[in-house]
């Protein structure tokens, strides 16, 4: 009996927060949602950690995750700009862990790396990876933070070993000899 697991991949940040929510069941991927929240239009920064805090507790409390995974701040030389990166991270943490959902922080380069096979990738690579990693006709969002946040749930589910459990790999070549409908 196959179980379905929820992910809520989060991509922080202070002026916009990408989201993605996908469904996993046996080796199959399916996008629940996938959004951003605009934040540059409030005034301070408190204001815009208690909307991550509330708008997390309200994606949480609607899709019921089993597991939530957030993009890590990278390291950047603005002091001010981590600063306020690793703040909106923490929020959307705290946000989490009041409900006992387990969380895992990911980087951005191990994210684009799971995704694209490129630690470098561009967001548009990211984005157009995930439309065919999750069969979809067109991307539901032009914004690619919300494309981000997606990243970072499909990045979990990929490195909890559920895509491919049942099966070993020893390179490309043993997995698409084992996954013959995956090439297109």
């Amino acid at each position: 009996m196959q179980t379905e697991k929820i992910i809520l991949g989060i991509d922080p940040g202070t002026t916009i927060m990408g989201f993605g929510i996908i469904a996993v069941k046996g080796s199959s991927i399916e996008l629940i949602s996938i959004h951003e929240l605009i934040l540059k239009k409030y005034p301070n920064h408190e204001t815009k950690l208690k909307i991550i805090f509330d708008k997390t507790l309200a994606l949480i409390d609607e899709y019921h995750p089993d597991e939530v995974a957030l993009e890590a701040p990278f390291f950047g030389k603005n002091v001010q700009s981590m600063l306020k990166l690793g703040r909106a991270q923490g929020v959307a943490m705290a946000a989490s862990l009041h409900r006992d959902i387990p969380i895992t922080e990911y980087s951005p380069k191990k994210i684009k790396m799971a995704i694209t096979g490129n630690g470098n990738a561009s967001k548009e690579q990211v984005a157009g990876m995930l439309k065919n990693l999750l069969k979809l006709k067109e991307f539901p969002t032009k914004y690619l933070d919300a494309s981000d946040g997606l990243a970072v749930a499909v990045c979990h589910h990929f490195n909890s070993g559920n895509l491919v459990s049942d099966k070993n790999y020893s390179g490309w070549d043993s997995f698409l000899k084992q996954n013959p409908d995956r090439i297109k």
